[in-house]
């Protein structure tokens, strides 16, 4: 449940509260009008800080009456992620405290008012809200409400509020330990939104995908019992919508590695080896609520990557869904076999335009740390929008190639494509040109292998570990910004 928005214009004379943030733009002096100014400037005067330097460090003290204030200045000339991240850190001097109720005040213009009140009132709500946590006593309390002062225009936000139940929706499925969310009971999850939000909802179960010739998904499946992999196809249709666009997501709800089995160090947080699919869900649930113009076609792989004595293995030959013969060379590389049948599937629809969403490789972290994610596709000028609009998101992409001399190395002396190679050099890019053998029709396609779905304390405007990286940046694809 988010908290409760109440918005007011212009800014009073005094604002009661118990946890007050206060967000200006960047400038040499404070604003006459800041709240409680005379206790700001003593503080600055206290830590020997020009006013200029709230662009760079928020401070807080405690108000007479024992409200926490908190303030910071805005810099515009900043991207959108320094400016998310100012804003993130400021929230969280005062969220520490886990109050009911947080009040905002923002100055400046018009425009600088807007663009502060959307980061803070976006940020309190990513952040306010509760994720599930598995303690005997949770004494955590979730922000129940927030009063705005400053924009009084409250609908301007609901947009924001959508986003915000999609990063949280993302986040919420990815924390989920794998014995709750194995593939059977995330099918009932998805089930159950299905209802909820009106989605047109199609499951391919393992029998379906075997009568189908779906071998690549079913060899990396076959390996758990029970047999709860599927792959999920949920439909949002528009009725002014004049394009339609696909979402695959990766689902695997754990990933031992298979017989090439992963490290303790290595396999720790595999539950969270499905959070493609969350983001893919958490942009279908934000465009949903918020009513988006775009017809959605959204594909979800769900599987698990387990040893026993039916799991797939090295030097197994198992034809794909298209009818590509792929030598496996690791069992590790599962992502790749689910993503390979399940990209045929949508791709065969002909949507405009293809995104698939994983936690994919290693090298992409090992290339990038947990800041950024990874993009490549069959279309310059899609890689370069896609790069684009994750500067004004805050949600940072870098491109990589997809040359076609690359796939060589998957060349294979018994089928038609090798699954992978073992020295693991440009693996994101090797995976990526695998993947790209299974998009039929040419269709404009995007991967986005998801480096940066954790990062240790927070990145952009989210505080938490677990980020939900690409439900803004997906949003925006689709809304065409």
């Amino acid at each position: 449940m988010l908290a409760q928005l109440t918005a007011t214009l212009p800014l009073p004379k005094a604002i009661i509260a118990t946890h007050l943030l206060v967000l200006m733009p960047k400038g040499k002096a404070l604003p006459k009008d800041v709240p409680h100014g005379d206790l700001l400037a003593a503080v600055l005067q206290r830590r020997d800080m020009k006013a200029d330097e709230l662009a760079k460090t928020p401070v807080s003290a405690n108000a007479g009456n024992g409200a926490l204030v908190a303030w910071a200045m805005l810099d515009a000339d900043q991207e959108a992620f320094a400016q998310q991240v100012q804003v993130r850190k400021t929230l969280q001097l005062l969220l520490g405290e886990n109050p009911k109720s947080l009040s905002i005040a923002v100055l400046g213009d018009q425009a600088q008012r807007k663009r502060a009140a959307e980061l803070a009132v976006y940020g309190a709500w990513v952040n306010g809200a509760l994720l599930p946590v598995h303690k005997k006593k949770d004494e955590r309390k979730p922000l129940q409400k927030i009063e705005l002062y400053g924009d009084g225009d409250k609908k301007s936000f609901d947009g924001l509020k959508a986003q915000a139940a999609g990063n949280l929706l993302c986040r919420e499925l990815t924390i989920t330990p794998p014995n709750e969310l194995t593939p059977g009971q995330f099918r009932a999850r998805i089930s159950k939104l299905a209802q909820q939000q009106g989605w047109k909802h199609e499951e391919f179960d393992m029998k379906a995908l075997r009568k189908m010739g779906a071998g690549a998904f079913v060899a990396v499946a076959q390996g758990s019992e029970p047999e709860d992999a599927a792959i999920v196809h949920l439909t949002y249709k528009h009725p002014k919508a004049k394009q339609t666009v696909a979402l695959v997501g990766k689902g695997i709800c754990f990933d031992t590695g298979g017989h090439n089995l992963k490290p303790s160090r290595y396999m720790h947080n595999m539950h969270e080896d499905m959070n493609g699919s969350a983001v893919a869900l958490g942009i279908l649930l934000a465009a949903t609520q918020s009513k988006l113009a775009v017809n959605i076609d959204c594909w979800l792989a769900l599987a698990q990557n387990h040893i026993s004595p039916k799991a797939y293995k090295q030097n197994d030959i198992v034809r794909a869904l298209n009818g590509t013969t792929i030598e496996v060379m690791h069992t590790d590389a599962e992502g790749r076999m689910v993503l390979a049948d399940t990209l045929t599937l949508a791709s065969r629809a002909k949507p405009d335009m293809m995104i698939d969403f994983a936690t994919l490789t290693g090298s992409m972290a090992v290339a990038l740390g947990a800041r950024y994610s990874g993009v490549l596709g069959n279309r310059d000028e899609l890689v370069q929008r896609a790069v684009s609009v994750g500067k004004q998101s805050g949600e940072r992409l870098c491109a990589f190639p997809l040359d076609e001399d690359y796939e060589a190395a998957l060349d294979s002396k018994v089928a038609d494509i090798k699954q992978c190679i073992l020295d693991g050099e440009a693996d994101h890019i090797l995976a990526t040109r695998f993947l790209k053998r299974f998009v039929e029709h040419d269709v404009p396609w995007l991967h986005v292998d998801l480096s940066a779905c954790r990062c240790e304390g927070g990145l952009g405007s989210i505080a938490g570990d677990v980020t939900g990286f690409g439900v803004i940046w997906g949003l925006r694809m689709l809304q065409g910004k």
